[in-house]
């Protein structure tokens, strides 16, 4: 069983000596937790393939904790990316750029490109510094499963598979980085924690294409971030069957004739404030998902939310968790 440490500059220290040995360590990030390894060990990152039980064609992000370090990951860095990443580093974005010679094909699952992002979270940063190696690093999770925001996800799913797991409390943003490829036209191939708008306010207009079965990035196949309990996007009137218990993730807190309804209610923000709304939605996603999903339900009902901003990233990952094209 890994061992579960708090994150403090002694078991940081610890956490970068099993990565630096090709162990594999879960760590939080400001968007859910990561399981990293050294991006520059080809085993350590065959090891984070098998532990998730992810394919071999789906690539993985590396996690770099200096600018500088791109550099030893990209064989060119255009001007698109200093400024994107001059305006959004540290923070929930990931630039795809022409991979160097250094990296590992097993990291890019063969691809001749690379997807690369700076944390802000600084747990995950002193962790990279102290590893002196870029950690590549998906969701801490089993593939297709449920992203995990707080250590006890990570426990749940992989805690018998890993070395090291970082506690360091409840992840801030809640949904994964935006990922734009810089390759050839602007392109955001998948939603996350940088809205569209603000990159859009920097570069431009640029292209969405966030599914592929042969995917470009993490998170672009159809069925994704998918509890076991089928999921259900609420497009008109809910039909519950007779005697099915149903939960319902609901945008704001639903009127009590519309809440008798459901066995379980997981509630994702309590703001009128329609920004800080979908700050709060998208930060307690995963974890009212997770608490759906434990309750014994036979269908989980979600509400849509507003398709602005990170209401954006937080539709995609329902439509993805329903599976449905």
């Amino acid at each position: 069983m890994a061992q579960v440490l708090k994150a403090s500059e002694e078991n940081l220290k610890i956490a970068a000596e099993v990565i630096r040995k090709g162990g594999l360590v879960a760590f939080p990030t400001e968007t859910v937790y990561g399981l990293g390894g050294d991006a520059f060990n080809p085993d350590a990152v065959a090891r984070i393939f098998e532990v998730k039980e992810r394919p071999s064609f789906d690539p993985i992000i590396v996690h770099i904790a200096d600018f500088d370090d791109i550099r030893r990951l990209c064989k060119k860095v255009d001007e698109r990316a200093k400024i994107l990443a001059e305006r959004f580093w540290p923070g929930p974005l990931t630039i795809v750029l022409k991979k160097s010679e250094n990296v590992p094909d097993i990291v890019t699952a063969g691809l001749d490109t690379v997807a690369v992002r700076m944390p802000s979270h600084p747990v995950a940063r002193k962790l990279i510094g102290y590893s002196k190696t870029p950690i590549a690093a998906p969701s801490a999770n089993l593939f297709g499963r449920l992203s995990p925001t707080t250590a006890e996800h990570v426990k749940e799913q992989l805690g018998d598979r890993i070395d090291i797991i970082i506690d360091a409390g409840r992840c801030e943003v809640g949904v994964e980085s935006t990922v734009i490829d810089l390759t050839k036209e602007p392109t955001i191939l998948r939603l996350g924690g940088t809205p569209v708008e603000e990159i859009e306010k920097v570069i431009g207009r640029v292209k969405i294409l966030t599914r592929s079965d042969k995917p470009r990035s993490p998170g672009q196949l159809s069925k994704h971030y998918s509890p076991k309990t089928p999921l259900r996007i609420i497009r008109g009137n809910v039909a519950i069957g007779h005697g099915e218990k149903a939960g319902l993730l609901a945008f704001r807190r639903p009127d009590d004739d519309i809440a008798k309804r459901f066995e379980k209610i997981e509630v994702l923000s309590s703001s009128n404030d329609l920004n800080e709304a979908l700050r709060q939605a998208a930060q307690n996603l995963f974890s009212a998902l997770h608490r759906l999903d434990k309750a014994n339900l036979d269908v989980i009902y979600a509400e849509q939310v507003p398709e602005i901003g990170l209401g954006k990233a937080i539709m995609d990952r329902l439509r993805k968790a329903e599976g449905v094209e």
